[in-house]
């Protein structure tokens, strides 16, 4: 069973050509701060990426929620056209008179956009995100079309736990960290496991879940062909 994962364009794969070597391999999809930060900061050739924030204004007018996830579509093209292979989608800079999207929501709805623009397979989805923490929540995101997470929250908070702790007892911060990852790596293995998938590539983007609570509308927009 595999984890691994390529992250840039992936192309055609009936006519490769040179630049089709140019992405990204990780072994695993949940990523640290410092391999974010690489990857932010990665400039050769073509390959480049570009942070996109997720949030929308609190205010009373409606409709501020769905205007966001228009307006981050439009970025996400506007990043592509610019030749970006790479697009991360950030909840971490929010000030306040806004508030993070839902990061499911956004990458579910940035994913789906791709797939009808028919430029989905021109980068990777990167998620900087606080609202993910344990198997289930990067379970989802991967089905809906997310290539890899920073959990940054779950991440800050096991430092803070550690530097609040002085027990000699207590493990280092690196192995607590890397107890963290494997962890919700063995999660995934188990929930691909479960339903005949061996390989985190034929899971991701499945959309295997199934949705409650939703209208047939907003299923459609931001998780079509979803099971509601």
């Amino acid at each position: 069973m595999s984890l691994n994962i390529h992250l840039g364009n992936i192309s055609n794969l009936l006519f490769e050509k040179e630049l089709d070597c140019q992405n990204i391999f990780l072994e695993t999809p949940i990523i640290s701060d410092e391999t974010l930060e690489k990857i932010r900061s990665i400039d050769y050739h073509d390959l480049q990426s570009k942070t996109i924030s997720a949030y929308y204004k609190v205010d009373l007018n409606p409709g501020n929620l769905k205007k966001a996830l228009d307006r981050l579509c439009r970025y996400v093209d506007d990043a592509i056209d610019d030749g970006y292979k790479l697009i991360i989608i950030s909840d971490r800079y929010i000030d306040s008179s806004h508030a993070p999207i839902p990061s499911l929501l956004s990458s579910s709805c940035i994913h789906n956009h791709l797939i009808r623009t028919g430029n989905r397979g021109k980068v990777g989805l990167i998620v900087e995100t606080g609202d993910s923490w344990e198997v289930h929540h990067f379970a989802t995101l991967l089905s809906f079309g997310v290539n890899a997470i920073n959990p940054y929250i779950a991440l800050r908070t096991i430092r803070k736990l550690r530097e609040s702790n002085s027990s000699s007892k207590l493990k280092k911060l690196k192995k607590l960290t890397s107890n963290y990852f494997n962890a919700i790596n063995n999660g995934l293995l188990k929930i691909f496991s479960k339903i005949g998938i061996s390989t985190l590539k034929s899971y991701q983007g499945s959309q295997l879940f199934e949705i409650i609570g939703l209208d047939k509308k907003t299923v459609d927009q931001y998780f079509t062909s979803t099971i509601s």
